[in-house]
């Protein structure tokens, strides 16, 4: 949940290590850190944002050609300067940055005290730092050696990014269930908790593995395992351009992503969609097409807005392959004991790759015997690692905290696959799937016509901004977006918002309805559509104020509806791809309207990475 940068080489740390820390400021903003060798070991952290931070080393002394930094997302301790990391040793010489979270600290820490060990923060880090030092007091050995031997007694999840002021050549990390991505340079490294910080230096880098240590110098990088063995780093070329991590001119990150989703999913599509040819090309699909289609169950495990994406997933596998599926919150997925046999097809939906619920449910499932099908965002992450197959998303990196160009990328290459999978089964004919595939096709340009002209979605932002509530409605395919809507808005707003099947509201949520209540509609035309015409004329009778995703030749809705926010006809099976933007869109816009900071909304993260 924290973002970690490091950096040892020729350059001056610092400079690399700030800009690093704003490029991972999505991942954490609580509070943000560095520490810097140059004669000795200097810490400067403080609460709030990298830009505190950068107004808090205002004249001082911040040479060095080493250093780490860090921005944090509060777990053990309120945010505070004393909690921010970097954390230094009892003796001085030490510092660190961590993320994760150690479970056994107390009892470590409990031992430390009656040694006579003083701690000035509440977290987890410190602990974990001064027991590193401890057992490198007793035994004699190098910080290597200590470092290895605490982290086989602490039970946990950890990225370490640690220095010693009496070997300023060296940055020793290692991970565990956090991500760490090391980037190789002409006598220099980078290492960060992904790639944005590293890629306007160098496109090589190393992915570290779980249970692996990286002792990192200007001219040398060596990889090991717990057991003090060397591994032998596998160099990846990264598959991104530094604009990609810009704004490019948009207010927000979120904006900008937003608008990228006609190319975004254009390039999800880009040659392995070919109707022409009736083809799909999924070499992931492909190569396990037989485990695919002949599964007796497909098991869905997924967090936040990746478990919408999933949701959807269900309706169309279901209808289209004729296959049972459920779709699990890997939160709860990994803590029972599902019944997980040998043949199920498990997918595994994360835009980070990295989401450590959703990695632990995995191993669990992979261990009993389970096929693991991946569909990530970022290249070479865990996830994507983990899987027996898989098929990336192709979304380009995605800075703001709510997910929305990752959703959809999503939604196709899960469209794709059921495509695919029906067809092979023979659970649909030609004719639906050359229509689907066409439909599929011509998702770009339909939500291009619906970015063309938002300004009527940020009319009704403006005019529900004040809104205490929310309640999204939505039937069949529509019924997650509804959700994913709710999500939004409370994510971006923090107004609080309510997703359910519009049948179900006569089931309690219609008790809330009155003439200050906002309902919002996903409406569009679909096998659904005149009990969804009804749901709308039972909130009107009571007096609740409707705003509706319409398609743009619906005559009916825009009659009956408050407000209405058109896309353009699809199929049922598509039509989620484009209801999904207006409300992007507007939760957008009335978290613009009332004045928060969109991409780093309160409390959230970009990656949860920790439990």
């Amino acid at each position: 949940m924290c973002g970690i940068v490091g950096y040892i080489g020729h350059r001056e740390a610092y400079p690399v290590i700030l800009k690093g820390l704003k490029r991972l400021e999505y991942r954490g903003y609580d509070s943000a850190g560095v520490a810097l060798i140059n004669g000795g070991l200097k810490v400067y952290k403080k609460k709030g944002k990298v830009a505190e931070l950068e107004e808090e080393v205002i004249g001082k002394d911040l040479r060095g050609h080493i250093g780490i930094g860090h921005t944090r997302w509060a777990t053990h301790g309120e945010p505070s300067d004393r909690n921010a990391h970097p954390h230094l040793s009892n003796s001085g010489e030490l510092a660190m940055i961590h993320n994760g979270i150690i479970e056994n600290y107390v009892s470590i820490k409990n031992d430390l005290l009656k040694k006579g060990y003083t701690f000035k923060s509440d977290t987890d880090t410190e602990v974990l730092l001064n027991f590193i030092e401890d057992i490198k007091k007793n035994n004699g050995g190098t910080l290597e050696e200590a470092l290895r031997i605490a982290l086989k007694r602490i039970v946990g999840a950890y990225c370490i990014l640690l220095i010693d002021q009496n070997d300023p050549e060296t940055i020793i990390a290692a991970r565990k269930g956090s991500p760490l991505v090391i980037g190789i340079g002409k006598g220099e490294h980078f290492l960060a908790s992904d790639a944005s910080p590293i890629i306007e230096y160098t496109k090589e880098v190393v992915y570290v593995n779980d249970y692996e240590i990286a002792i990192v110098r200007p001219d040398e990088l060596i990889l090991k395992n717990l057991g003090n063995e060397k591994q032998t780093p596998f160099i990846t070329k990264l598959d991104m351009e530094l604009a990609a991590i810009e704004k490019d001119g948009y207010e927000h990150f979120m904006l900008k992503e937003i608008n990228e989703q006609p190319e975004t999913i254009h390039d999800c599509l880009r040659g392995r969609l070919l109707p022409e040819s009736g083809q799909i090309i999924m070499s992931g699909v492909d190569d396990h097409l037989a485990a695919l289609k002949n599964a007796q169950r497909i098991v869905i495990v997924a967090c936040g807005t990746s478990w919408h994406a999933g949701l959807i997933a269900e309706y169309i596998i279901e209808e289209l392959c004729r296959i049972p599926v459920e779709v699990e919150y890997a939160s709860e997925f990994r803590y029972r004991n599902p019944v997980v046999n040998k043949g199920d097809v498990i997918i595994a939906i994360s835009q980070s790759g990295e989401t450590a619920d959703t990695l632990v449910a995995l191993g669990s499932a992979k261990e009993k015997g389970a096929f693991i099908f991946g569909v990530v965002n970022a290249v070479g992450s865990s996830i994507a690692r983990l899987s027996d197959a898989g098929a990336y998303s192709h979304a380009g990196p995605e800075i703001g905290v709510a997910s929305t160009k990752a959703f959809t990328g999503q939604l196709a290459v899960l469209t794709m696959m059921a495509l695919k999978i029906g067809y092979a089964k023979g659970t649909i004919d030609e004719d639906r799937y050359i229509g689907l595939m066409k439909e599929l096709q011509a998702v770009p340009e339909k939500v291009k016509t619906i970015l063309a002209d938002t300004s009527n979605i940020k009319r009704i932002a403006e005019k529900y901004k004040d809104a205490h509530d929310f309640l999204f409605l939505g039937r069949g395919y529509n019924f997650p977006v509804a959700l994913e809507g709710a999500l939004k808005l409370k994510e971006i707003s923090y107004i609080h918002a309510e997703g359910y099947p519009a049948a179900e509201m006569k089931h309690g949520p219609i008790a809330l309805v009155d003439e200050n209540l906002p309902v919002v509609f996903v409406a569009t035309k679909d096998s659904y559509y005149e009990k969804i015409v009804s749901n709308v004329q039972e909130i009107k009778a009571r007096k609740g104020k409707v705003i509706a995703v319409a398609t743009e030749t619906d005559e009916i809705i825009p009659g009956m509806a408050d407000d209405v926010m058109f896309v353009p006809d699809a199929d049922e099976i598509i039509a989620p791809l484009l209801s999904v933007v207006p409300l992007q869109l507007l939760s957008y816009y009335v978290g613009v309207a009332k004045g928060l900071d969109v991409d780093k909304p309160r409390n959230l993260a970009k990656s949860v990475t920790v439990e």
